[in-house]
C-alpha cells in the first residue's frame, strides 16, 4: 500500500509560479508512475502530468505543456510539479497519485490506484 502526502499548494497571482512536491511511503516509491490529477469546482478530473518510474518519460496535456513541469527524486521518495505562468483557469485541488505500469492509460484520471489527500492551489486575477 502507497500513502501519499502532497504538499505547497496555496494562493499566488496570475503569472506566479508554484511548485507541489508529493512524498510517498514504502519502499517500492521507485517502481510507480507517478501521476498530477486536478480537480476544479463543478469540473472532471483531468491528469495534468504524468513520469514513468525513472524520469525518462513523462505526459502532460497541451493545458499544460510548456507550463508545468513533472520530475521526481527516487531517493526522497518525492515528485514534484513545478508550475509556471500560472492564470485562473489552473485553479483547482491538486492530487498526487500512482500507478504501476507506464501506457496510455496514464492520461486517464480515473487509472490510478493510489491518491493523496489533495492540496489546493488558487490562482488570482
Amino acid at each position: 500500500q502507497v500513502q501519499l502526502v502532497e504538499s505547497g499548494g496555496g494562493v499566488v497571482q496570475a503569472g506566479g509560479s508554484l511548485r507541489l512536491s508529493c512524498v510517498a511511503s514504502g519502499r517500492t516509491f521507485s517502481t510507480y508512475v507517478m501521476g498530477w490529477v486536478r480537480q476544479a469546482p463543478g469540473k472532471a478530473r483531468e491528469v495534468v502530468a504524468a513520469i514513468n518510474w525513472s524520469g525518462g518519460n513523462t505526459y502532460s496535456p497541451d493545458s499544460v505543456k510548456d507550463r508545468f513541469t513533472i520530475s521526481r527524486d527516487n531517493a526522497k521518495n518525492t515528485v514534484y510539479l513545478q508550475m509556471n505562468s500560472l492564470n485562473p483557469d489552473d485553479t483547482a485541488v491538486y492530487y498526487c497519485a500512482s500507478r504501476r505500469d507506464w501506457s496510455p492509460a496514464v492520461m486517464g484520471a480515473n487509472e490510478y490506484d493510489h491518491w493523496g489527500q489533495g492540496t489546493q492551489v488558487t490562482v488570482s486575477s
